[in-house]
């Protein structure tokens, strides 16, 4: 009994050193040698200041810039509380609240009306934290944030083609607009401060 007891000790003193600390450091030093920006958050940095990551959604709330997806992570986009609502399509609060969303957004933005809302401008992603939207939620919102900074909607869209990311490996997934990026190249065309 004994001799099987010290052998479990030393397999488990051996099984937490290699799986528990030289495992998790080499695949860390790897990943930092191979994709260091990946490794560590996909961190933006404008003027030695991080200000986001284009891993987590952001609350763009000023006309002026594109928005993200709704979120039901905790208050805003906290990354702390990254959840789902986990309301279902049979759930009055849902329907509701979506319908509230759709009034807002065609208030919001010009030239949407009922049917043709897309639908990640009304409804949270699983994580609630998602940073893209599709193209056609971002070419939705163009006539807005033209019309906030006093430029053209064809200059916006000409920003949104730009930022759009096509399907991962070619063909998982849709052609997507990460909300930050596209965001950080108006500013960059056309400067203006606030969130």
């Amino acid at each position: 009994m004994t001799r099987y007891l010290g052998t479990a000790i030393r397999m488990t003193i051996l099984t937490a050193v290699l799986l528990g600390l030289i495992y998790p450091l080499a695949i860390t030093g790897m990943a930092q040698v191979l994709l260091p920006g990946a490794a560590n958050g996909s961190l933006v940095m404008v003027n030695d200041k991080v200000i986001g990551s284009t891993l987590i959604a952001q609350g763009f709330t000023a006309a002026k810039y594109f928005h993200p997806r709704p979120s039901a992570a905790g208050d805003g986009y906290d990354a702390m509380a990254s959840s789902a609502s986990n309301l279902g399509p049979t759930s009055r609060i849902l329907v509701d609240r979506v319908q509230a969303d759709v009034r807002r957004q065609i208030a919001r933005d010009p030239g949407l009306r009922f049917g043709a809302v897309p639908v990640d401008m009304v409804t949270t992603s699983g994580s609630g934290l998602d940073p893209h939207i599709t193209v056609a939620n971002a070419r939705a919102q163009a006539p807005r944030v033209a019309a906030a900074r006093g430029t053209s909607v064809g200059a916006v869209l000409r920003l949104v083609a730009e930022n759009t990311a096509g399907r991962t490996l070619g063909f998982l997934g849709e052609p997507r607009v990460n909300v930050l990026k596209l965001n950080l190249a108006l500013d960059t065309a056309q400067p203006r401060g606030g969130k």
